[in-house]
C-alpha cells in the first residue's frame, strides 16, 4: 500500500489538499458558467433559428432580405473564434455585467458565441419536420403562432434537444478557452497551473473532469431526445 501511495505521489506531485480544493471550486465555476449561459443561449438561439426557418425561401413567411441579414450575422458570429470574441466583447461585457472576469464576466460572451451555433441546429431540426404535417395544420386554419408552438416545435423536439446537447458541450469548450484570459474554471486551472507552471498532473485532472462533464451531458441529452422521439 505504501509503495502504491508513493507511486501515485510521483505521478501526481502537485495534487495536495489545497490543490484538490481549488480543483473542486474551479469545477463549480465551470458548471456555474454553463448554468448561467445555457438558458439564454438556447432561448436566443431558438428565436434566431425559428426566424431563419420562417424567412427562408419556400417557407411560411419568406423574407429574402431578412433571411440574408440573419444568415450573415449567424455565419459571422459562428466563424469568429471564441477566444477573439471574448476579447473583442470586453468593453461591452464591462458595461453590461460590471466585469469581464470570472463567472459573471463570461456569461454574455458565452451566450453571444453559442446562440448562433444553436440557431443553425434549430433551423436544421425544423427543416426535417414532415411538410405534410405543416400543410395539414395550415388547412385547418392554424395561425403562424399555432404552427410554431403546436406543430413545428413539438415535431422537432428530439432534434432540438440533440442540438441543445451539442451546444452545451460546445459551451464547455468555450469556458475552457475563456480560462486563458481569466474567465476562471477548469480551463483557467489547466492553463495557468498546468501549462504556465508546468504542472502536468493538474492539467490532466482538469481535462479528465471536463471529459466526464461532457460525457454526462451527452448521455443525459441522448436519453432525453430518445424519450421524446415519436418515431
Amino acid at each position: 500500500m505504501s509503495a502504491t501511495i508513493a507511486t501515485m505521489g510521483s505521478w501526481f506531485p502537485n495534487l495536495n489538499a489545497a490543490k484538490w480544493e481549488r480543483i473542486g471550486w474551479d469545477t463549480v465555476d465551470t458548471l456555474l458558467m454553463l448554468a448561467g449561459a445555457l438558458p439564454s443561449t438556447l432561448l436566443v438561439g431558438l428565436a434566431l433559428g425559428v426566424l431563419l426557418f420562417l424567412s427562408g425561401s419556400r417557407r411560411l413567411h419568406p423574407r429574402p432580405a431578412l433571411h440574408r441579414l440573419l444568415t450573415l450575422a449567424v455565419n459571422l458570429l459562428r466563424s469568429l473564434p471564441f477566444i477573439i470574441l471574448i476579447i473583442v466583447m470586453v468593453p461591452v461585457t464591462l458595461w453590461l455585467m460590471g466585469t469581464s472576469l470570472g463567472v459573471r464576466g463570461t456569461i454574455l460572451p458565452l451566450t453571444i458565441g453559442g446562440a448562433p451555433f444553436y440557431a443553425r441546429l434549430v433551423e436544421t431540426a425544423l427543416r426535417e419536420v414532415d411538410r405534410g404535417v405543416v400543410e395539414a395544420a395550415q388547412a385547418m386554419g392554424a395561425t403562424t403562432w399555432q404552427l410554431i408552438w403546436r406543430v413545428l416545435l413539438p415535431e422537432a423536439l428530439p432534434g432540438l434537444i440533440s442540438g441543445a446537447t451539442v451546444t452545451a458541450i460546445a459551451l464547455i469548450g468555450f469556458t475552457a478557452m475563456g480560462g486563458v484570459i481569466g474567465a476562471g474554471g477548469l480551463g483557467d486551472l489547466a492553463y495557468r497551473d498546468g501549462y504556465q507552471r508546468g504542472q502536468t498532473d493538474v492539467a490532466a485532472v482538469a481535462v479528465v473532469i471536463l471529459l466526464l462533464i461532457v460525457q454526462a451531458l451527452q448521455i443525459f441529452g441522448d436519453r432525453l431526445a430518445n424519450h421524446f422521439d415519436r418515431r
